[in-house]
């Protein structure tokens, strides 16, 4: 039985229980054929000590799409996802509301999965642009 693209995105979400991104509050909320979004709320629990939104929490938002998107698109009885390279140029500052990364595959093979994950605020401005590789490994049976 398929499963529907609601139900794909709360068992993503439940799988989030207990985690970082639990505790950054990233929910996942819409997926395609290449690309997944997310979003994070903007409260000073993500801030830097000045009150903006900090780039380490970006890259954690960033990371956390980018390998749930390939994690969507694999056989999860046969194998894993793990994040091998991540870079980040942070282009403006946010203090409140939401950010969005939306992953999107540049490649999608069977080992390795490159994505672009760009990161907007409420107003569709881009706050950063992020690449992440991830690789595909067996489970150990």
């Amino acid at each position: 039985m398929q499963l529907s693209k609601d139900e794909i995105m709360a068992q993503a979400n439940l799988a989030s229980k207990n985690t970082l991104m639990e505790t950054l509050s990233i929910e996942i909320i819409d997926y395609g054929v290449d690309f997944l979004v997310a979003r994070m709320p903007v409260t000073p629990k993500v801030h830097q000590p000045d009150g903006v939104l900090h780039g380490g929490a970006t890259v954690a938002l960033a990371e956390s799409v980018g390998s749930f998107a390939s994690h969507i698109f694999i056989d999860t009885d046969q194998f894993f996802v793990r994040g091998i390279e991540i870079n980040a140029n942070h282009l403006k500052s946010v203090t409140d509301g939401f950010v969005y990364a939306k992953a999107t595959f540049l490649h999608k093979g069977r080992t390795t999965q490159l994505q672009d994950i760009r990161i907007t605020d409420d107003n569709d401005r881009l706050i950063s642009v992020c690449k992440l590789t991830t690789i595909t490994l067996p489970k150990k049976k």
